[in-house]
């Protein structure tokens, strides 16, 4: 996925608001293009307080349920976040949100398998991490 202009990122954002962002539209590069749209366009938005039941809502509207085995995940989302926040403060001022995007899809955060390096798969895949924050159990956040 490529992003051209703020408005592909607000799109995304305001798809998963309102919930119409089709559902195979809801990959990892619209999640990542999500929370950075919340962090930093909707400062009304407490997106760490909200995302989870922003995400549940959005799940349920568009079919997936939120079990102990699918949907909602309350570690992945809030380190999610941890990592966009952190990335967006990292950028120079005046970054278009897309140019940031795009930056940040091409860093690891842009691999969905980049937890990994500080959770092991039993642990991130959890039922207890998908209910609640779950800290990582091979490396810190760096953030």
């Amino acid at each position: 996925m490529h992003f051209h202009s703020d408005q592909d990122i607000h799109a995304i954002g305001q798809g998963l608001l309102d919930r119409t962002l089709p559902k195979a539209a809801w990959t990892h590069a619209a999640h990542l293009a999500a929370a950075a749209w919340l962090l930093a366009a909707r400062p009304d938005i407490d997106a760490p307080a909200q995302m989870p039941d922003i995400i549940r809502a959005y799940n349920e509207a568009t079919g997936t349920a939120n079990t102990d085995t699918g949907g909602y995940h309350h570690t992945i989302t809030l380190a999610s976040l941890r990592a966009v926040r952190d990335f967006l403060s990292r950028q120079p001022a005046g970054t278009p949100l897309h140019v940031a995007c795009e930056h940040l899809l091409a860093s690891p955060y842009g691999n969905k398998t980049w937890l990994l390096e500080y959770w092991t798969a039993e642990v991130l895949f959890s039922t207890h991490a998908r209910r609640d924050w779950v800290d990582p159990d091979r490396a810190p956040l760096p953030f």
